[in-house]
């Protein structure tokens, strides 16, 4: 059965979610955390993101994103990669750190009233 597709829209604001490989940590310290945090800025400038939060789990972690362009999917392949990478090279592992696809879902943020900071 084929995978269903992605709704990547411009202006999309979108809850995202991932989990690491068989629910293991993904984040087993404050320096992993810090690592993560730290691809921020360039992933946001990278795929002119704006994140309007997150929350880092010890085995999974979610953000709210809106995208600019439409383009989640390329957006988290660059962000998860790039962590997965720095991780096995630290723990000198190879294979999955993060299980299946993200989730990414389509949020009506107006609707809430809100507004980014």
């Amino acid at each position: 059965m084929a995978r269903p597709l992605r709704l990547n829209l411009p202006g999309g604001f979108y809850h995202v979610t991932s989990r690491g490989n068989e629910r293991k940590e993904i984040f087993t310290g404050e320096e992993e955390l810090e690592k993560f945090v730290g691809y921020f800025p360039e992933w946001i400038t990278r795929c002119r993101l704006r994140l309007h939060g997150y929350v880092l789990m010890a085995n999974h972690y979610h953000l709210l994103v809106e995208t600019e362009e439409g383009n989640l999917s390329r957006a988290m392949q660059w962000l998860n990669t790039s962590y997965a990478q720095g991780y096995n090279r630290k723990h000198q592992r190879v294979g999955h750190l993060l299980q299946g696809r993200f989730q990414g879902i389509l949020v009506d943020w107006p609707a809430w009233g809100m507004r980014s900071l």
